[in-house]
């Protein structure tokens, strides 16, 4: 940085020497025309060559500038992007990036973001829903490279934990109950009354190679399922409502469902539950690598899974 001549006097001259004038970087540069030959004077001295042809109304570059002039204008856009940088990273530094699949963002996320708040208030939660939070099998090769394309500095992903290279902190495991409207509620009192109502699946964990749903329950209590008629919805939010709608028995979790239970919107038909090999886990790229708040929005999520419930 010593053997550079002064910023200003180089920022001059890319102007003149873009415009051809010095009267024309003056107007743009919103100086007087003796300010601008005053630096590329300077400029000239410090560098011992000279930059520009004088002409009564113009002035025309050196060979020396013509070769130089390429890389000088690469360089300040290069130092534009970077200022560019300094100044979105100022901007951002309390922006989190959060992702996970449509039930657990609507349902767990998004009642307790209000603690998070109050601990952080400058602070902006970008919150995104998607199935691609869904592993597909127990092996994935999700990875920080997969968080960095997406822009995600939190991901909530419904899997087995297994992911190489990043920070992976369990949240909830997923154990799901037959649920329903209460007006359907008398009509299950037993195992061997469910098929007589439409059974609701959520496609989501239909995704996985190791399926979560009303096969693996009645398997569980050692109940052969029989004929049932299933309908099946494309993720957990759909499932619920047509639960609510007492459209048929939901097989969901209580610990994503606690608002319906505690309004009287569902009930437990039977309470057991079904223990699936997957869970909920709060990922990202680990210490030394993420943002603070990144750490901070983590660290938060990891409190709350501690808490038995919204209350």
């Amino acid at each position: 940085m010593s053997r550079l001549p002064p910023l200003i006097a180089l920022s001059y001259f890319e102007v003149a020497a873009r415009t051809g004038s010095f009267a024309a970087a003056a107007k743009e540069l919103n100086v007087t025309p003796a300010a601008i030959s005053h630096q590329i004077k300077a400029l000239e001295d410090y560098l011992g060559i000279e930059l520009f042809v004088r002409h009564h109304r113009r002035v025309t570059l050196t060979s020396a500038a013509r070769v130089a002039l390429p890389d000088l204008q690469e360089g300040f856009q290069a130092l534009g992007r970077a200022v560019d940088r300094i100044r979105s990273h100022g901007e951002q530094s309390l922006v989190v990036t959060v992702c996970s699949e449509p039930l657990f963002a609507t349902k767990w996320i998004v009642p307790r973001l209000h603690r998070f708040y109050a601990r952080c208030p400058e602070a902006e939660v970008r919150l995104q829903a998607s199935l691609h939070t869904v592993d597909r099998g127990v092996d994935t090769s999700f990875g920080v490279n997969d968080l960095k394309r997406a822009g995600i500095d939190v991901s909530v992903r419904l899997g087995f934990g297994r992911y190489s290279g990043l920070s992976v902190q369990h949240l909830m495991d997923v154990e799901l109950s037959p649920m329903c409207a209460p007006e359907l509620a008398s009509k299950v009192a037993r195992i061997d009354e469910l098929g007589g109502l439409p059974l609701l699946s959520d496609s989501t964990l239909t995704r996985l190679d190791q399926p979560c749903g009303w096969k693996a329950w009645f398997a569980q209590q050692g109940s052969e399922s029989g004929p049932f008629r299933e309908l099946r919805f494309g993720n957990g939010l759909l499932t619920l409502e047509a639960a609510i709608a007492g459209q048929g028995v939901l097989l969901g979790s209580p610990e994503l469902h606690q608002a319906e239970l505690a309004a009287g919107k569902l009930v437990v038909a039977l309470d057991q539950r079904l223990s699936c090999g997957q869970a909920y886990y709060a990922v990202s790229a680990g210490a030394g690598t993420e943002r603070p708040i990144a750490t901070l929005f983590r660290d938060w999520l990891l409190e709350e899974a501690d808490q038995p419930c919204l209350a």
